[in-house]
This record gives structure tokens, C-alpha cells and sequence, in this order.
């Protein structure tokens, strides 16, 4: 029999599974696009650290180069919606002006794998 590990990200009320490419907040399943999943997934998998926009556009986008400076925001700003966060105080992603993004961890975030 043969066993793997699977890796699921969750913090505060949001959990996402890479490998099903799947988010749910609390007991309900949020469907985000292929993009809006990148972004949620690069910010959940380094909760508490921010992410810079370079490392968005590079990890999400696969680009060194910025198509357009409201791409990133336009994207949270429908994670936020989906996710139930309020723009105008968020509390699961918060921009950390001058600086990039970042996912909180609110009552701590942990990985189930034991992490």
C-alpha cells in the first residue's frame, strides 16, 4: 500500500488544496478562477510573510514584468469578495503598502501536515 502526504493550507476559516485545486471557507466550498486560486494559494502558503508584487507577478502571472499595475489588485479585490473579506478593512489579506500582501493568521495558521 502506498501512502503520500497531502498538503492542505489552512488559516482563519479558509482552507485550500493544491492538489484538487480546491477553497472552502468554513464548512462552504468558494469557487475561485485558475488565477484567483494562484494568488490565494501564494499568499495562504506563506500566511503571516509578505509577499511582495514582484513574487505575485512572478509566482502567479509567470511574468518579470508588470502587463498592467491593477492586475494584482483587480484579482484580490474578487478573492476578497469571494472570500467574504472586506476591502476597506480586511482581515485575511492585508496590503502592507510600499511592501506587497499578505495573508493573516489571525488565531495561527497551520498546514496539516503538522507544520
Amino acid at each position: 500500500m502506498r501512502s503520500y502526504l497531502v498538503l492542505v493550507f489552512q488559516v482563519q476559516d479558509i482552507k485550500v488544496d493544491p492538489d484538487s485545486r480546491r477553497a472552502w471557507r468554513g464548512d462552504g466550498e468558494v469557487v475561485l478562477s485558475r488565477k484567483e486560486f494562484d494568488l490565494v494559494l501564494a499568499l495562504i502558503s506563506r500566511a503571516g510573510d509578505i509577499v511582495s508584487r514582484d513574487e505575485l507577478m512572478r509566482d502567479v502571472w509567470h511574468t518579470t514584468f508588470w502587463t498592467s499595475s491593477k492586475t494584482i489588485d483587480v484579482h484580490l479585490g474578487w478573492v476578497r469578495r469571494k472570500l467574504g473579506d472586506d476591502s476597506r478593512r480586511p482581515h485575511l489579506i492585508t496590503t502592507i503598502r510600499g511592501k506587497g500582501l499578505r495573508f493573516e493568521k489571525g488565531d495561527g495558521g497551520r498546514r496539516s501536515d503538522g507544520h
